[in-house]
């Protein structure tokens, strides 16, 4: 009997861009099912009654929710499908787990600088430099963040996903990614040779990630 993987998403998500990839990754076949967070389909509903948020993995009808969740899921599940994108070594995976943690955080700081205007928008663009500095301290001169620099992994997953908002980071904060971080640019370039990636990552420019904030600025700007 054929395994039933089902990918609920939506494709300007850096969450469900991770997913994406590991699957890619992974050489899982998925079928994936576009969702209007707006007009939120009774799926979703029913599959993530906590959150009613995608990332949703669906697998042989039972639901995992959360991004790094799901990556430490496919992981488990599918631990035949080479490559691992977590070490053997449990230190190691513990770190690999706290970074990808980490990046997180990225996302509600980022948000901040595509919807704030003058001070505000200053703090939140300082805020988001100290972070990407940390992340770029753990990259280091390595080519990968994964299996000590040697090969994408975890984190270069979970990061990678990011790629599209960081355009629309720099559109909106005005500030360059590849001089204030030029590793993690090159990083981001390396990453973009791989088929996973590139083929999941397919809003390379950043237009339809920009044209979707644009869109929700206006929508939550005008709430009363």
């Amino acid at each position: 009997m054929a395994e039933e993987v089902i990918l609920l998403d939506v494709r300007v998500s850096m969450f469900c861009l991770r997913v994406k990839i590991a699957l890619a990754e992974k050489g899982i076949k998925c079928e994936y099912i576009e969702q209007d967070l707006q007009n939120k389909d009774p799926l979703l509903l029913k599959m993530n009654p906590f959150h009613n948020k995608v990332p949703v993995l669906i697998h042989n009808g039972k639901s995992i929710c959360d991004s790094l969740i799901i990556l430490q899921y496919i992981e488990e599940v599918w631990p035949e499908k080479p490559p691992n994108l977590l070490p053997s070594d449990t230190y190691q995976r513990a770190q690999a787990r706290l970074l990808a943690d980490f990046t997180n955080k990225i996302h509600g700081c980022g948000w901040k600088i595509c919807l704030w205007d003058g001070e505000k928008l200053e703090v939140a663009k300082k805020e988001l430099v100290e972070m990407l500095k940390v992340i770029e301290g753990e990259l280091g001169d390595k080519p990968y963040f994964g299996f000590g620099g040697e090969r994408f992994g975890f984190v270069d997953v979970a990061l990678i996903g990011f790629y599209s908002w960081f355009i629309v980071y720099e559109m909106f904060g005005k500030f360059s990614m590849e001089i204030e971080f030029p590793k993690l640019s090159a990083w981001a370039k390396r990453c973009l040779q791989k088929e996973s990636v590139s083929k999941s990552i397919t809003d390379i420019d950043g237009n339809k990630t920009y044209q979707y904030v644009v869109q929700s600025r206006k929508r939550l700007l005008a709430r009363p």
